[in-house]
């Protein structure tokens, strides 16, 4: 599905939602009716299954129009039809899913599970072609992964509770090709219109379900989906001691994080922090999953409010290193001789390809040589690659060379902030921006601790501006030869960069020359005028 494009005059959300806020029920009700009518029919279909649903769980005693016998009966010999021929028109199986949704929402599982059960298997297994060029969601209104959900309720709901456990997982091998079920508990109980009779039960035996299906995975070191769903069941009994149980027999890198994510989420960060430095220890994995666990153990010492995290960050680095965690252990340097001392150590133990964290270093260190030497070899394309030195190098020294402290600030304007582009953190510590995280200071903030302001002396300086137009040049011709025209005003603000830093003739005529010789690419020529204007 295609991104919404924002429009210039599209309201602020706070407007929208004051709006909404101003409007009674009959109001909103009317607005609602006649938003529908401008929808396109799929949009519609959309808007009115979310409608429908939402009404049916709110409480009240409404449910959606009965399904009738011999409308369950026509889907049936629909589906049977569409199975024959291969294919079907996706305005037609949207009608047949929405009355097996209704059927579900009526509570009458009997109707739901025999009309969602003959239309979502053939679905899923490519039986009935829907023209879609990838995903069903392209060509469908109605919800395949909700229509999937409601079909394993209803099979929960018909069998015999000693049955139930192996009925759902039945139930889910039939429609796994149009459901999410990595956690199936979780979306069972989503969908559910009432409360799952006899859980208890249910859990226990589904536990020995999905036990026997997780040892019989457990032959390959990869995270199953029966590995999922043993741990989704066994934190519902037994909690974290369960999850522990299970992490301490495999040491498997994913039960591990299971077990250490749900003393997070329960704010224990005493149990926490004991549970990373032990995964830590164990972990089978010790390079990038260790260092995840021990980024885990230093958010819980800093929750716990330990002054001096250090000793946690310079683990996780050692252990993984990135110029994530590099900013943290670095940044939690509490004089400026410390900084560069751990600075040194640092370059000694960085790996070779870590070009962006030896970049950082370098200019940390006042390095300024090593620093104009890897900007000037690096490649023209992959800036926004993790290692790339490029938008980091040139950022820092043309700060340094003009004094543009804003530059220097944290999320500056030309995006000293490294931030989005590690992908060290753990989702669980990325979750919400409410979710506590570790303090991670930006690029220039740590600079401005070293007490790193400038570029000093003539010879150092010529190097860096050498250094920077032959990066510019890389780039231009990077992005030209591949047309990347997405790309033409970065290019352009490399060059314009330079001229901040230098107003002389000779970069003048260097400026002017770089134009003329892309003069064939009007759309970088314009970008680059543009840009060497505004300044």
């Amino acid at each position: 599905m295609r991104n919404r494009r924002k429009l210039p005059s599209e309201p602020a959300t706070h407007d929208v939602d004051a709006a909404l806020a101003a409007l009674g029920a009959d109001e909103l009700r009317e607005l609602l009716r006649n938003v529908l009518l401008e929808l396109d029919e799929r949009s519609r279909g959309r808007v009115v299954n979310a409608l429908i649903n939402r009404a049916a769980r709110s409480g009240s005693s409404w449910t959606p129009a009965a399904v009738s016998d011999t409308a369950a009966s026509e889907a049936l010999a629909f589906a049977g039809a569409a199975q024959r021929a291969g294919h079907a028109n996706p305005e037609d199986v949207d009608e047949r899913l929405r009355r097996g949704s209704a059927a579900f929402l009526r509570k009458d599982y009997a109707a739901a599970h025999r009309i969602l059960g003959a239309l979502l298997p053939p679905i899923g297994d490519g039986e009935i072609d829907l023209g879609q060029d990838e995903m069903m969601d392209e060509v469908l209104a109605a919800d395949p992964g909700e229509c999937a959900a409601q079909y394993v309720v209803s099979a929960y709901m018909l069998a015999a509770p000693g049955r139930r456990a192996e009925a759902v997982s039945a139930a889910i091998d039939e429609v796994r090709g149009v459901g999410d079920f990595s956690e199936p508990l979780r979306e069972m109980e989503r969908v559910a219109v009432e409360p799952l009779p006899r859980l208890d039960d249910f859990l226990r035996d589904w536990r020995a379900v999905v036990a026997k299906q997780a040892g019989r995975a457990r032959r390959s070191d990869w995270d199953t989906e029966a590995d999922r769903w043993q741990r989704e069941v066994v934190r519902r009994l037994d909690g974290a001691a369960g999850l522990a149980e299970i992490a301490r027999s495999t040491k498997r890198a994913d039960d591990l994080r299971a077990w250490c994510e749900s003393l997070v989420e329960t704010r224990d960060w005493q149990a926490a922090l004991s549970a990373f430095e032990e995964a830590a220890a164990i972990v089978a994995d010790k390079d990038h999953a260790r260092g995840e666990l021990l980024d885990g153990a230093a958010l819980a010492a800093q929750e716990l409010g330990h002054q001096d995290l250090s000793p946690w960050l310079e683990r996780a680095w050692r252990a993984a290193p990135s110029m994530l965690r590099l900013r943290r252990w670095l940044g939690s340097s509490r004089t400026r001789t410390e900084i560069k001392e751990r600075a040194a150590e640092a370059l000694a133990e960085c790996p070779k390809r870590a070009d962006r964290q030896h970049a950082f270093l370098h200019v940390l260190r006042a390095d300024f040589a090593s620093a104009a030497k890897l900007l000037s070899a690096a490649p023209g394309l992959g800036w926004s690659e993790s290692e790339h030195p490029g938008r980091l190098l040139f950022c820092a020294l043309q700060a340094l060379l003009t004094g543009e402290s804003a530059m220097l600030s944290a999320g500056g304007g030309s995006s000293l902030s490294e931030r989005g582009l590690d992908g060290e953190e753990l989702m669980f510590l990325a979750a919400t921006p409410d979710e506590p995280r570790i303090a991670t200071p930006e690029v220039g903030e740590i600079l401005r601790q070293a007490g790193v302001d400038g570029v000093p002396g003539p010879g150092a300086r010529s190097a860096v501006l050498a250094a920077m137009r032959k990066a510019a040049e890389r780039r231009v011709a990077g992005v030209t030869e591949q047309k990347r025209r997405s790309r033409y005003g970065h290019a352009a603000e490399l060059v314009a960069g330079c001229l901040a830093c230098d107003r002389t003739p000779d970069t003048l005529r260097w400026a002017a020359a770089v134009r003329a010789e892309h003069r064939r690419f009007p759309a970088f020529v314009a970008e680059l005028d543009r840009r060497v204007k505004a300044r």
